[in-house]
């Protein structure tokens, strides 16, 4: 599933939001799919696995009272230091967004006296998202390959049973 993306409502089951949140924050700019995007009626929209982390985060985010405004800074932050963000925190005070990759670093913006902090350690993001990745696995199996033609032989000239 990870070439071809996840399409739009295996998302939301897998993040845990819904159809409207997911296609506001795409007509909002907030996460486009970075696959495949939406052109038209018919077409569907394909995220990618990192897209899915990062819709996880912004859902952990907003349940813990933040604004999407300071989500939006949040991902811009994530954005910026790519694949490192898997073990890191995300630390988040009422004007800014710092991604933080040691205890040491979180010590220091507290002692910088910042006042109120949100942290997030998203490796717990990535498991949560993995582990949801492998329940909507085990719900909803892949389709069987795609019969052949009638008669059931792979290659038409040859016959079945020989």
């Amino acid at each position: 599933m990870a070439e071809e993306g996840f399409r739009g409502p295996q998302v939301c089951t897998i993040v845990g939001i819904t159809y409207r949140q997911l296609d506001y924050w795409a007509r909002t700019d907030l996460l486009r799919p970075s696959i495949t995007e939406a052109k038209g009626s018919g077409t569907q929209r394909r995220y990618s696995y990192r897209d899915l982390l990062e819709l996880k985060v912004i859902k952990r985010l907003l349940d813990a009272g933040i604004s999407l405004h300071s989500a939006r800074r949040a991902l811009e932050v994530l954005r910026a230091h790519g694949e490192e963000v898997t073990s890191a925190n995300l630390v988040l005070n009422g004007t800014q967004s710092v991604l933080a990759t040691s205890g040491e670093e979180i010590i220091d913006l507290l002692k910088g006296g910042q006042g109120v902090l949100n942290i997030v350690p998203l490796s717990g993001v990535v498991s949560e998202l993995a582990a949801a990745i492998h329940d909507f696995d085990i719900a909803h199996p892949a389709p069987p390959p795609a019969a052949h033609p009638a008669g059931g032989s792979p290659d038409p000239g040859k016959a079945v049973g020989g």
